[in-house]
C-alpha cells in the first residue's frame, strides 16, 4: 500500500499577514490607511514580536473591517483564538487580538480599528515611534505634531497624583508586613510601591513613555537602574520584603523630590 505524504501547512509569517491584510483592505473605499506600530515603529522586530496593526475606516464601517480582516487571516490559517477588548481608553478605537494555528505562538495580531473621526490615531513619533505605513490613501491620515505644553501639563498633574497616591496608600505594605501577611504585603509592594517608582523613573529618563509601565523598559532606562529594579523585584521572604520596601520607598521619595526641585519643562 502506498501512503501519500502529509502536507505540512506553510508557516505564517508577519510579512504574509501584513501582505494579506494590505491586499484585502486597500481596494475598499471605506478603508483609508493601514499601518504598523509597536516593535516595527521602534525598529525592534525580532522572532518574538507580535504585530501591532492599525486600520483607519469610515465611522460606520468598523464591523465590516473586522470581517474583512478575519477573512484575510483565514486565507492564511485557521484562527485559533480571538480576544475582543471590551473597552479601550481611546475614543473611536476598537481592538481585538488574534492567534493563528499555523503561526508562531508569539505572532499575535494586535488589531486596532480606528474611526476616521477618532481624535487620536496613536501616531505622535515622540510617543509611538515611526509607524510603518502599508498604505495611506491621499495622505488622509497625517502625522500629528505633539503639543508639548499640553503634554507637560499632563505630566505635572500625573506627578501630583502619584505623590498623593503614594503618601496615602504606600503604608499598606507596612501594615500587612506587620500583620505577617506576606502575600498581601507583596501584592501592595508590587502594585503600588514599585509601580509608582517605575513610573517616576520613566518620567526622569523618557517622559514620553511615562505610562508604558514595563514596556520597553530595558531599552529606555540605564543598565544600573534596571539592575537596581531587578533586585527590588526579587523577594524571597517577608524579612527581605521589609528591607526592599524601605529602599524602594526611599528611592521614590528621593526621585520625586529631585523632579520637584528642578522643575519641569516640555521634553525635547
Amino acid at each position: 500500500m502506498r501512503f501519500l505524504p502529509v502536507k505540512t501547512p506553510k508557516k505564517v509569517t508577519r510579512e504574509r499577514v501584513n501582505q494579506a491584510l494590505s491586499e484585502a483592505l486597500k481596494p475598499l473605499d471605506y478603508v483609508h490607511a493601514f499601518y504598523e506600530g509597536g516593535a516595527a515603529a521602534f525598529n525592534r522586530v525580532d522572532e518574538w514580536s507580535d504585530i501591532d496593526a492599525y486600520i483607519v475606516v469610515d465611522d460606520d464601517k468598523v464591523n465590516e473591517a473586522f470581517a474583512v480582516v478575519e477573512k484575510a487571516l483565514e486565507s492564511l490559517s485557521p484562527i485559533k483564538l480571538k480576544y475582543e477588548v471590551q473597552r479601550t481608553p481611546w475614543e473611536g478605537l476598537s481592538q481585538a487580538f488574534y492567534k493563528l494555528e499555523n503561526a508562531s505562538e508569539y505572532l499575535i495580531l494586535d488589531l486596532a480599528i480606528l474611526k476616521l473621526s477618532s481624535p487620536d490615531k496613536l501616531l505622535e513619533p515622540e510617543i509611538h515611534g515611526t509607524n510603518v505605513f502599508y498604505f495611506n490613501k491621499a495622505s488622509s491620515v497625517r502625522i500629528p505634531k505633539l503639543d508639548k505644553d499640553k503634554f507637560t501639563k499632563q505630566l505635572e498633574q500625573r506627578l501630583e497624583r502619584l505623590q498623593t497616591r503614594f503618601d496615602m496608600f504606600n503604608s499598606f505594605v507596612q501594615k500587612e508586613i506587620s500583620r505577617g501577611n506576606f502575600l498581601e504585603a507583596l501584592d501592595y509592594y508590587y502594585s503600588l510601591t514599585l509601580a509608582s517608582l517605575v513610573e517616576i523613573l520613566r518620567i526622569i529618563h523618557n517622559p514620553f513613555h511615562y505610562n508604558f509601565r514595563m514596556r520597553y523598559i530595558y531599552y529606555e532606562l540605564p543598565p544600573t537602574t534596571i539592575k537596581k529594579l531587578e533586585n527590588l523585584y526579587s523577594i524571597k521572604n517577608i524579612k527581605e520584603l521589609q528591607k526592599k520596601y524601605e529602599k524602594a520607598t526611599e528611592w521614590f521619595q528621593k526621585s520625586i523630590k529631585e523632579i520637584n526641585q528642578k522643575g519641569f519643562s516640555a521634553p525635547k
